[in-house]
């Protein structure tokens, strides 16, 4: 399927999964069809690029099935919260070892330290609504959120000094995948955000779809690989 029909089937498909909330159309089975299809739809797109790299495939495929498994897992917020926080950690694992494939782990200190900055203070922020039981969980998780987004931009702003339209586009996949966690804990832990669900999840879905871009194109017939996202 060429490239556009991939992204528009995705878009559609998320649209979807986003209007099944109750401030828009209040139909649960969008959410349990469309949720795991969108990620889904992300994976396939993935599955078709990064063939001349190998070992960052595998770890990018990895950490978008791992992310599917937390998907489906968090459409039972209650039951689901912990499992799916588990498999949204180790997709985080992934990431940073694909990341690690192509640069040594933080290898620049700005991003480092951004990064950990804002991941401090919306920990310190939230912290007191984080029920007891949860805080260590939580606080593995934040840890390897922040040292995924990092690695990200520290790739992303390495490797052609940011003039690289998919080095580009890591960086913002990391930044969006922060923005989408935080959105997702304060509307958890601290207050209801309105429309929370299309925030989170377009911020989640188009971070994925960042990182999953961020492989390279298969190559054209006898010409170098596409770099177009």
């Amino acid at each position: 399927m060429p490239i556009n029909a991939v992204a528009a089937c995705t878009l559609a498909s998320a649209m979807l999964a986003i209007a099944s909330a109750p401030w828009a159309l209040d139909v649960a089975w969008l959410n349990f069809a469309f949720k795991p299809l969108t990620t889904a739809l992300i994976i396939g797109h993935a599955w078709t690029r990064g063939r001349q790299q190998p070992a960052v495939r595998r770890w990018i495929l990895c950490g978008l099935v791992l992310s599917l498994v937390g998907d489906v897992a968090l459409m039972w917020p209650r039951q689901g919260f912990l499992p799916g926080l588990i498999a949204f950690l180790l997709a985080h694992l992934a990431y940073i070892v694909a990341f690690t494939r192509e640069h040594r782990l933080f290898a620049r200190a700005t991003p480092v330290a951004i990064y950990a900055l804002v991941a401090g203070a919306v920990l310190v922020l939230l912290w007191p609504s984080v029920p007891a039981g949860l805080r260590v969980p939580v606080a593995c998780y934040v840890l390897a959120l922040t040292a995924m987004s990092a690695q990200a931009a520290v790739v992303g702003l390495a490797a052609h000094d940011g003039d690289c339209s998919r080095d580009r586009l890591l960086v913002l996949g990391g930044a969006l995948f922060m923005t989408s966690d935080a959105l997702l804990a304060t509307n958890r832990f601290a207050l209801p955000l309105p429309a929370a669900n299309l925030w989170i999840l377009a911020t989640y879905w188009a971070a994925q779809w960042c990182i999953a871009s961020w492989l390279s194109a298969a190559a054209g017939r006898g010409g170098p690989a596409a770099t177009s996202p």
